[in-house]
């Protein structure tokens, strides 16, 4: 009886093992459906959640070790209390070790973020750098805990990225699907970061896939609820920061004074992307001129840095300690101003010296400081019809931050799950809708397409400006053996003529060459080594290519409305 038993148990664990290979088989062959894909939905959201969570716990140690802090989120006070060189020389030791480990694991010295992640989601479907995305995330996580002024929301992005690339590889996951992948990744990671369900998933889809299909939100809405749930087994349902008091906008009366708000954030929020991309700038061309190693540029901004903190020690770090006391209105008109521009030196130092975070914490402390101080004003002048000067603090707050990100609706409702006080809508819609439209009429829609357009790559125009550089001439081109090719004495002159182009080039740059040199057809040749001559491939027929053109833009179509 023992031994049918065994047997039995043996072929039902081999019958077993071999259902498990040919679902994997299929799951890998055919993608996975529905079901299949919300419990992957499920797992990566969990695995994003555990490493936000990890990543944010990380930084509050080594911060602690740093700079003695038993409250983290008093990080400044703590700072004051210590030696002038010991807060000088922690942000130089952290630049150097960044300056080591991006040298390693990257190729140009460059922290991969959040504009790295919506390139992947648009050009390389849903996959990004994975070496280069470790290395970023430990410069990152040292660049935070000695000093540098960031935010922890780019890292985890680009983290919870890297997560989504390794699953899409192992399932073999077409473009669609590697992008919700992605998204849902994103979505758990911002969740279990900032304790924010809502603005998790739309920040996923407003910012990173930058459309809302009806697909994709159930598998992103449950890996976001699934990161919360990572961040409250840990931290419980408290949110962020904390308001003392809440005042009640006299409609009619001082909404204007929000539409003002909402255009000076807009202003702001030019000046801190401006600033940064100067600083990257400057450090460029001074890293050229005196022959920097590029492992030193963070150590030299890490200098910089301690050398701001030794006086205002509220620029290190995140800065949520200056933020809460900007919302709770604890600091004066003077050190409100003051501080806004500090930090932003600070941002653009640790960004341009490349010693990595993100731009939305910064974002969030720049506004809450304008707003502010606009409130004190504002409350100043109007004392008989203004609310609070925190309610101006957190639409100034909310209305930097969604011009800084390009993102008003997930930002509006971050401002929400952050403070916990959803009375205050109006106002802060009001001065998010304002700045984001004034802000993307100076920079190409957020910093990170703006980020983007530097290098090269145009997303902020729209699918017709960037698609075209997804599809290779080789994929659109006819075989010079095709039957009906144009006569290779033709192709041949007009090679010779300078009318060719390389197979391995793009939609991109074949398609101004038939307006520019009005041909139908464009020959398609591989360049040789030196001293080799051209071989002919094929031809480019002009209405091929409009053809893949016009079929690349109805699956994004498809992809955005399905």
């Amino acid at each position: 009886m023992a031994r049918r038993l065994k047997f039995y148990l043996f072929r039902r664990a081999v019958r077993l093992r071999r259902e498990l290979a040919e679902a994997w088989h299929v799951l890998r062959e055919q993608g996975p459906g529905q079901v299949q894909f919300w419990f992957i939905a499920l797992v990566v959201g969990i695995a994003a959640g555990f490493a936000a969570l990890g990543f944010r716990l990380a930084i509050g140690w080594l911060e602690a070790f740093f700079y003695q802090a038993d409250d983290v989120t008093l990080m400044h006070t703590s700072a004051s209390a210590l030696p002038w060189y010991w807060v000088m020389i922690v942000p130089v030791l952290g630049g150097l070790a960044v300056g080591l480990i991006l040298s390693w694991f990257t190729p140009d010295g460059r922290v991969r973020a959040v504009a790295d992640v919506i390139e992947g989601a648009a050009l390389y479907d849903g996959r990004v750098e994975r070496r280069a995305g470790v290395g970023s995330a430990l410069a990152s996580l040292i660049t935070l805990s000695t000093g540098g002024s960031s935010g922890r929301e780019g890292p985890v992005v680009h983290m919870a990225a890297v997560i989504a690339t390794w699953v899409s590889g192992r399932i073999n996951a077409s473009g669609v699907t590697g992008r919700d992948l992605l998204g849902c990744a994103v979505a758990a990671a911002v969740s279990a970061s900032f304790n924010a369900p809502i603005a998790g998933a739309l920040f996923a889809l407003e910012v990173v896939l930058r459309h809302f299909a009806v697909h994709s939100f159930a598998p992103i809405a449950i890996a976001s609820v699934a990161g919360t749930v990572i961040n409250r087994l840990k931290f419980g349902g408290v949110s962020e920061f904390t308001l003392r008091q809440s005042g009640d906008v006299a409609f009619y009366v001082e909404l204007p004074a929000f539409l003002i708000l909402g255009l000076v954030s807009g202003v702001v929020a030019v000046v801190l992307i401006k600033s940064v991309f100067l600083a990257e700038d400057l450090g460029d061309k001074l890293q050229r001129v005196t022959r920097l190693p590029q492992v030193l540029r963070p150590a030299l901004a890490g200098l910089m840095l301690g050398a701001l903190a030794v006086f205002f020690p509220h620029i290190i770090g995140v800065g949520y300690e200056t933020t809460s006391l900007a919302l709770t209105g604890e600091l004066l008109l003077r050190e409100a101003i003051v501080l806004c521009a500090l930090k932003i030196v600070a941002v653009s130092i640790t960004m341009g010296g490349r010693m990595g975070g993100g731009m939305f914490s910064p974002a969030l402390m720049v506004g809450a400081l304008t707003g502010l101080a606009f409130g004190l004003i504002a409350t100043a002048v109007f004392p008989d019809v203004s609310g609070s000067q925190t309610l101006y603090a957190l639409a100034g707050m909310g209305a930097v931050a969604a011009a800084v990100l390009g993102a008003p609706i997930s930002t509006t409702l971050i401002m929400f799950e952050l403070t916990g006080d959803w009375q205050t809508g109006l106002a802060v819609m009001v001065s998010v809708s304002l700045s984001s439209a004034l802000a993307s009429r100076w920079v190409d829609m957020s910093y990170f397409l703006t980020q983007l357009e530097r290098r090269g790559i145009r997303l902020a125009a729209g699918p017709q400006a960037w698609l075209m550089s997804t599809v290779r001439v080789a994929s659109a081109m006819q075989k010079a053996d095709a039957p009906g090719a144009p006569p290779e004495e033709s192709c041949w002159e007009l090679v010779e003529s300078g009318v060719y182009i390389d197979g391995n080039a793009t939609l991109e740059a074949a398609m101004p060459m038939f307006d520019q040199h009005r041909v139908d057809f464009i020959p398609v040749v591989t360049i040789g080594g030196e001293g080799q001559p051209p071989e002919l491939w094929g031809t480019l027929h002009h209405v091929d290519a409009l053809k893949a053109f016009n079929r690349v833009l109805a699956e994004t179509a498809a992809e955005e409305h399905s």
